[in-house]
């Protein structure tokens, strides 16, 4: 891997988490479109934690009230009527999903369901279905319950696919369950969390295992473009909190029905190799 490549895969991965079109397709797709190859679900899943710790700051207040009430709970009864105690129990119980599934078909993950065939069809399929929960989703509730987030925890296990993205899965099943925009995305991105740090941290070991140094990033290529994320991952979710606040995600649809067409097109002409 280049140190263009580096820099350049870095501001994808952290300009494209946050919105509902796919980081991993967008990696995947300009990693082969203008460097000749996949750069590995190892390495995009180790730069995802550079985009994670921008939630973190982003959110840091959240975060830590919904820690604070979740220890409180443990230890006491009243403390358990508190709605952060529950909330953090959400994302808890709505990370599970993909944790067992994430490491169950971990070998897929890494291998055929990143053909870029693949890639596009999900990008438009949940293009479609994303566009279908903003028009009949109520959009009445700002309070999540126990079964949303069970739903959006196995609507973001869809994420494991590249193309489904994580944000777009999981916001897609909170504007279907009723929920308003805001407060869909925020679960999404607190949701994203555990799940991301898990995988990332879990492809350390894989990245630079003897198998794969030379092949792929080198640790201070990988540090560098984990860097990059960040900062472009901080960015980006102020954009989008801001942004949804007065627009539909009729943008981030027609997006990604346009990108979903052009990679078949590419495909079909011979311009990008589907594995």
């Amino acid at each position: 891997m280049t140190w263009l490549e580096t820099l350049v895969l870095g501001l994808v991965q952290g300009l494209t988490e946050f919105l509902p079109i796919s980081s991993s397709a967008h990696v995947r797709i300009v990693s082969e479109l203008f460097f000749g190859g996949d750069a590995g679900a190892s390495y995009t899943a180790v730069i995802q934690l550079g985009t994670e710790l921008a939630v973190l700051i982003y959110f840091i207040k959240d975060i830590v009230r919904l820690f604070v009430a979740w220890c409180r709970g443990l230890v006491s009864a009243t403390a358990r009527r508190d709605p952060d105690y529950r909330f953090a129990w959400y994302i808890i119980i709505g990370s599970m999903p993909i944790a067992v599934l994430g490491y169950l078909f971990q070998d897929a993950i890494r291998t055929s369901l990143r053909n870029l065939w693949i890639t596009a069809t999900v990008l438009i399929v949940f293009a479609l279905l994303l566009s279908v929960a903003e028009r009949f989703g109520r959009q009445d509730r700002t309070k999540l319950t126990l079964r949303d987030s069970i739903t959006m925890g196995l609507a973001q296990c869809l994420a494991l696919i590249p193309g489904v993205s994580r944000s777009g899965g999981t916001l897609t099943a909170g504007l279907a369950v009723g929920l308003k925009r805001p407060e869909a995305t925020r679960y999404t991105f607190l949701l994203a969390i555990p799940a991301v740090f898990g995988a990332g941290v879990f492809s350390v070991f894989d990245l630079f295992s003897a198998e794969h140094i030379g092949k792929q990033a080198s640790v201070a290529q990988t540090v560098v473009g984990t860097v990059v994320a960040f900062i472009a991952g901080y960015a980006s979710i102020a954009w989008l909190m801001r942004y949804i606040t007065t627009h539909s995600y009729s943008l981030f649809v027609w997006y990604r029905i346009v990108i979903g067409g052009a990679v078949m097109l590419l495909l079909t002409t011979g311009t990008l190799s589907p594995t």
